[in-house]
């Protein structure tokens, strides 16, 4: 059994973080999650509880192959919960595939950073544990690595996302400004053409008071 922990800090709020985490994938940086399927979603006492199927490509040496198979697609349960008022959010993976010789328990934690609440902290840790077969030890080590080499890749697309979140909400921001401002001129145009109006009003009906009365008729 090997176990691999890493902690990394994200220089951005919880709550931005939290909303990325739902969005990591697809994404340019970690390609081998190819698709998530919600199973289950629930809200209970204010938390919320999803079970997501998660599919990947593993790309494991021939010899790896020849002792626990091959798949073109491989399969994890992804279980999370989800609490914005404490402000938590942990997710637990499990591998479906090749679990007959394999299993990886992977544990996500995003926190809001003890020293520094404008941060959020990501805790990983990863069990792995191979068993059945031979060269055990070196295919954990093979597995952590990439577990290593994933979450490097992990972290990487969370903060493109985190960009591309940042990208969107000044894209909004602009187009309502956008709005706002076409709505004020044609408002003030409709203003200026009722003024218009009523001045035309009165100087027409000034007008005809002025001929009535040089004709006698006020």
């Amino acid at each position: 059994m090997k176990i691999w922990t890493s902690e990394h800090t994200f220089n951005h709020p919880w709550e931005t973080v939290a909303t990325a985490a739902w969005r990591k994938y697809p994404n340019p940086h970690n390609t081998a999650v190819i698709g998530t399927d919600v199973v289950e979603r629930k809200v209970v006492d204010g938390v919320l509880h999803t079970h997501r199927l998660v599919s990947s490509t593993w790309y494991f040496p021939r010899w790896a192959q020849a002792l626990i198979g091959s798949a073109n697609v491989c399969y994890a349960s992804e279980q999370s919960e989800v609490n914005p008022i404490s402000r938590y959010m942990i997710l637990k993976t499990i591998n479906l595939s090749f679990c007959r010789h394999i299993a990886v328990d992977e544990t996500l934690s995003y926190l809001p950073h003890p020293s520094d609440p404008s941060k959020t902290l990501l805790k990983q840790e990863a069990v792995v544990t191979v068993k059945g077969v031979p060269l055990t030890n070196y295919m954990e080590d093979l597995l952590t690595n990439k577990i290593s080499t994933n979450a490097s890749k992990g972290r990487q697309a969370m903060e493109y996302v985190i960009n591309k979140i940042d990208a969107e909400v000044k894209d909004l921001t602009r187009s309502t400004d956008e709005i706002i401002n076409h709505t004020k001129k044609s408002l003030d145009g409709i203003a200026n053409s009722a003024k218009k109006s009523m001045a035309d009003i009165s100087e027409k009906a000034k007008k005809s008071l002025d001929d009535m009365h040089k004709l006698g008729l006020s």
